[in-house]
């Protein structure tokens, strides 16, 4: 089994006095507002578990006030946790020592926040390269990163431009070029383009997609945008109250909501964009041949439409090299048509 680049287990973050005394009685048990109006103290995270696999892109997604941000600073210790651990490629962040926790925010987590944070009076090169000068890479090498950095995340010409001269989506672009040029091993994103025009936001979020393909890297995205959870998440895990609600892809989450609250959410969702033919899919019956075409069950039923409804038959469904299923136009048909009702 592959280490997981990222372990949470059983997380809390109580605020309030004696916290920790709370963990293990009755009154943990207790909702956020009764305990709350009880003890005076406030829960931020409650006992929060999951793990993120090497080169992942793990959502966690949430309403305002559900826990989402005070996780995503649990996890490099930005808020110390009442209790728990936290894992990151095989060192306990929660027993790290300060010199080793210092390492790892320098040189092995990135943070990427809706603020920018840019130095108003450095120009994009430096801004970019700011986190290794920190580190004490040489002005030379620092600049050769920043460089090659600055024309992945589409900034090439702007080097010397400085913050105040560049656009909101193009600001968050050094952001995130600054996040890459320290070359971490996890990436953590706490709402970084919720104040983004929708347009200028939607390009970020498929910056964030080619990055990923190009380079792989683990990361950990919190938003408030269900649409934006399901586009960029390869699980998706979403909270309330400081609870995990259900974790799963983003086709379990929309073809099996795990109650009320996550099916409310995701009533709007069209189905066809995130459904794959595994939820749409039939037993196979005698009425397809053995030469009809073959789809991945893990295809979107948006993309696989084209092919099903071309065919005058229908169409066989695999996984893991064996067929387990068939889908047809009415099949198709129903997804997309309940989309418009």
């Amino acid at each position: 089994m592959t280490e997981s680049a990222l372990h949470v287990e059983h997380l809390w973050k109580i605020f309030g006095p004696r916290a920790d005394r709370i963990i293990g009685t009755p009154d943990a048990e207790l909702s956020r507002s009764a305990l709350k109006e009880k003890t005076g103290n406030v829960v931020g995270v409650k006992d929060v578990s999951f793990d993120v696999a090497p080169g992942e892109v793990f959502v966690v997604m949430g309403l305002s006030g559900s826990g989402k941000s005070t996780l995503v600073r649990l996890l490099t210790r930005l808020i110390e946790p009442t209790a728990g651990s936290v894992v990151m490629n095989g060192q306990d962040m929660t027993a790290a020592s300060e010199a080793q926790l210092r390492d790892l925010r320098r040189n092995h987590v990135s943070m990427v926040f809706q603020h920018f944070g840019l130095l108003p009076h450095r120009s994009v090169i430096d801004n970019v390269a700011y986190g290794l000068e920190v580190r004490g890479v040489s002005k030379k090498d620092r600049r050769a990163t920043a460089a090659q950095v600055t024309e992945l995340v589409g900034l090439k010409g702007y080097e010397k431009s400085y913050p105040d001269q560049l656009s909101g989506g193009m600001q968050q672009r050094v952001g995130l070029a600054r996040a890459l040029a320290g070359d971490p091993d996890l990436l953590l994103f706490d709402e970084p383009f919720s104040a983004l025009d929708p347009l200028i936001r939607r390009d970020m979020q498929n910056e964030v997609i080619r990055l990923h393909r190009e380079l792989g890297k683990t990361m950990v995205f919190i938003t408030h945008d269900l649409a934006e959870a399901l586009k960029l998440g390869d699980r998706v895990l979403i909270m309330r109250d400081g609870e995990v609600v259900q974790i799963g892809r983003p086709d379990e989450v929309v073809g099996a909501p795990a109650d009320d609250y996550v099916r409310e959410f995701v009533s709007d969702v069209p189905k066809s964009h995130v459904l794959t033919l595994k939820w749409v899919m039939r037993p196979v019956s005698d009425e397809v041949g053995a030469d009809s075409p073959v789809l991945p069950a893990h295809t979107v039923v948006r993309e696989a439409a084209r092919s099903v409804l071309a065919n005058r038959g229908p169409v066989r469904v695999s996984e893991d090299g064996k067929i387990v299923g068939m889908v047809d136009d009415e099949d198709i048909l129903r997804v997309v048509v309940a989309e418009e009702d």
